[in-house]
């Protein structure tokens, strides 16, 4: 089953992968990929429902006009899934994981876990800005997914300490001990300060899914 959001002048496809009652776990997939990827039986430890979200430039969601692909306009496609679903355990792969981050540290109330885990976008374009360079794009390429995404999401940057504030809004305002479980082997740098901070855990994503289903 596929559900339309729209956020601004996007339309966001949010696939349902299965139903059931209780919490919803919530899929983000990493750059370049889609929820067509995700399969509900792989994430057998997660008793409810499970959905996944196609972000904007992926999957069916809008292709917008001329790029401009940041992190945050991810989230905010994530955080329009958030709104209508109700509290949700994030999962992410990839550069779905550093919008797990991005969300959980935006809406600590709502996200009842987030998991990181590895995947395509996970290091973005490192902590510090590189020489500037004019991407090449085929403009007879039309996606999915988006190549402006392709080639501006990979070169996002990753700062740590601007990920560890997000991690210290998570510390403030959760109410759980352990809000954030780190999955990924891949460990750049940014990611590496995060598992760091005291409150993050490391786990399998099995053991991780079961942990957040018990809360």
């Amino acid at each position: 089953m596929k559900t339309t959001l729209r956020h601004a002048k996007i339309e966001l496809v949010l696939h349902t992968l299965r139903e059931g009652e209780g919490r919803a776990l919530l899929l983000l997939h990493g750059l370049g990929e889609s929820a067509a990827r995700e399969d509900a039986r792989w994430y057998p430890a997660w008793p409810g429902p499970i959905h996944a979200l196609d972000f904007t430039g992926h999957g069916e969601s809008t292709i917008p006009v001329g790029g401009g692909y940041a992190a945050e306009f991810l989230m905010a496609d994530a955080d329009a899934a958030l709104a209508h679903l109700g509290a949700v355990t994030l999962c992410g792969r990839g550069l779905g994981a550093y919008v797990a981050l991005l969300l959980a540290g935006s809406r600590p109330a709502e996200v009842t876990g987030a998991i990181l885990c590895d995947g395509p976008g996970l290091a973005g374009g490192g902590s510090q800005p590189s020489t500037p360079t004019l991407p090449g794009i085929d403009p007879s390429d039309t996606g999915p997914p988006d190549p402006f995404a392709l080639v501006e999401l990979a070169r996002d940057l990753r700062p740590t300490d601007y990920a560890l504030e997000y991690v210290r809004q998570v510390e403030a305002f959760s109410e759980l001990d352990r809000p954030l479980t780190v999955c990924a082997v891949q460990r750049p740098e940014w990611l590496q300060a995060v598992v760091d901070a005291p409150s993050v855990a490391e786990a399998p994503l099995d053991d991780a899914l079961a942990y957040y289903a018990r809360l």
